[in-house]
């Protein structure tokens, strides 16, 4: 027997077997199943119709309070009490949950002669009703202290938030034991606030840019953008800042603004020219071309994780606005700082030799390298959603395979993540978390929608108007 032949014999009995022995697997398990199991099932809701997690739904005895069946509701608000045995005549269904008014309803005949045929039974949703004690009011001052001490600069933003945690947790572990309705959560129910995605999509980009701006690229960048200007000024500015929004699209503002302001700086005195005239419109072009990625500010990444947008969903209904603000940007400053763009006195030469020197390329080889992972990244931020792939996970690959190829000071490159931002965000994510686990985000958001009622265009202004402001 030829040994192509014989492997084909000895795959097919192994397969036959891998299903034999599941097929077993399966008839033992069905053997041991209990058909006359039956369900309660239902689902939980809170005054905006949102499924609610972690209500406890028990089902107990109406005369002597013994509990026949519990169970918890899902991150889906549904839940699922498996009924054994003999129900008693009058079961009462309880759903109990911090920050709601306790729920009981009695099961119908109709219900419990379902029950005991042993069929399942699938209720209505259920909407809990909101419970105001001292916790909402805590929670609310607290959050009240940490915008009024980021607003005053009183004390760090990330310290603030802190110090807001810190008082959220003291409150809900000691003050629990005072009184019952200080309680606002525990550290296990304030981590599901945090939004892991943002929090490893930031540390990703942070540790890509770490590495891409060790090549050096952006001092190159922006003397290309001298020469192919020819020292132009006017034609210069509008170059400078499709370079710094461009790259803003893909980094954080303040990154791309500290890695163009020293060669923009060089660029300016070379021409004799204010800095300025060169600076600020570079950072009107990096918040104005900034938004036009899912990635490009940190403001960006919480909306579209919050609220479910793609990549593409940013590029496609930003990119036109983008394109006509920018253009009107660049006239608006063509403009106001005609008097500097207009005064330039020639390059002098010996500080353009210099500028030349600290505008190579440090590291031509990783710069490569750099360049593929990136397009790499592009790419599977773009396409990603096809395959449920999360644009923090896409990050978190891209900088692995940056550090495992060029091989960079791993610790240098750590230091290189702004902690402070995470640690600021971390913080806020549970901050903000407290005053949503006792209703009050949804009891403005309740008064909004009162207010600007079915009309779509209201409900927009407001809420850009009302951004803009904070």
């Amino acid at each position: 027997m030829r040994p192509a032949a014989r492997m084909a014999r000895l795959s097919l009995i192994v397969l036959f077997a891998f299903i034999a022995a599941a097929g077993w697997q399966y008839a033992v398990a069905a053997s041991q199943s209990t058909p006359g199991d039956q369900f309660l099932m239902g689902r939980v809701l809170d005054p905006q119709d949102t499924p609610l997690e972690g209500a406890a739904i028990r089902l107990v005895d109406g005369q002597s309070g013994e509990v026949i069946a519990e169970a918890l509701s899902q991150p889906d608000g549904r839940y699922a009490l498996p009924i054994t045995g003999d129900l008693p005549q009058d079961p009462l269904l309880m759903i109990e949950r911090d920050h709601y008014k306790i729920f009981g309803q009695e099961l119908g005949r109709d219900l419990l002669g379902v029950l005991a045929q042993g069929g399942t039974i699938s209720l209505p949703s259920i909407t809990l009703e909101r419970q105001i004690t001292a916790a909402f009011w805590i929670a609310t001052l607290v959050f009240v202290l940490v915008l009024v001490l980021i607003a005053t600069g009183l004390f760090h933003n990330t310290l603030a938030t802190l110090i807001g945690v810190t008082l959220i947790y003291a409150v809900s572990y000691i003050g629990e034991h005072l009184h019952e309705g200080l309680y606002i959560f525990d550290f296990q129910r304030s981590l599901h606030y945090i939004d892991w995605n943002v929090i490893f999509l930031i540390m990703g980009m942070m540790i890509v840019i770490a590495v891409v701006e060790e090549t050096g690229i952006f001092q190159w960048l922006a003397f290309f953008a001298y020469r192919i200007s020819g020292g132009r000024p006017y034609i210069l500015l509008p170059i400078l800042m499709l370079i710094t929004g461009v790259a803003s699209a893909f980094l954080d503002n303040v990154t791309t603004m500290l890695l163009m302001t020293p060669i923009t700086v060089q660029i300016a005195l070379v021409l004799g020219i204010d800095p300025l005239a060169f600076i600020l419109p570079e950072v009107m072009a990096s918040n104005v071309v900034g938004v036009s990625t899912l990635i490009g500010t940190p403001t960006n990444i919480l909306i579209g994780s919050f609220g479910q947008i793609s990549f593409n969903g940013f590029l496609i209904n930003l990119t036109p606005g983008v394109l006509l603000a920018f253009v009107g940007l660049i006239l608006y400053s063509a403009y106001i700082y005609r008097k500097d763009l207009g005064g330039s006195q020639g390059a002098s030469e010996l500080l353009l030799e210099r500028l030349s020197e600290r505008s190579r390329i440090q590291q031509p080889e990783d710069l490569k390298k750099a360049g593929v992972v990136g397009a790499g990244m592009i790419l599977l931020f773009i396409l990603g959603e096809r395959f449920h792939l999360l644009p923090a996970v896409t990050a978190i690959m891209g900088a692995t395979a940056l550090l495992v190829w060029i091989r960079p000071d791993i610790e240098k490159m750590i230091e290189a993540v702004d902690w402070t931002t995470l640690v600021f965000f971390l913080a806020l994510f549970i901050t903000v978390g407290a005053i949503q686990e006792v209703g009050l985000i949804g009891m403005i958001a309740a008064l909004v929608g009162r207010v600007v009622g079915d009309s779509l265009l209201l409900a927009m202004l407001g809420v850009t108007w009302l951004s803009a402001l904070l």
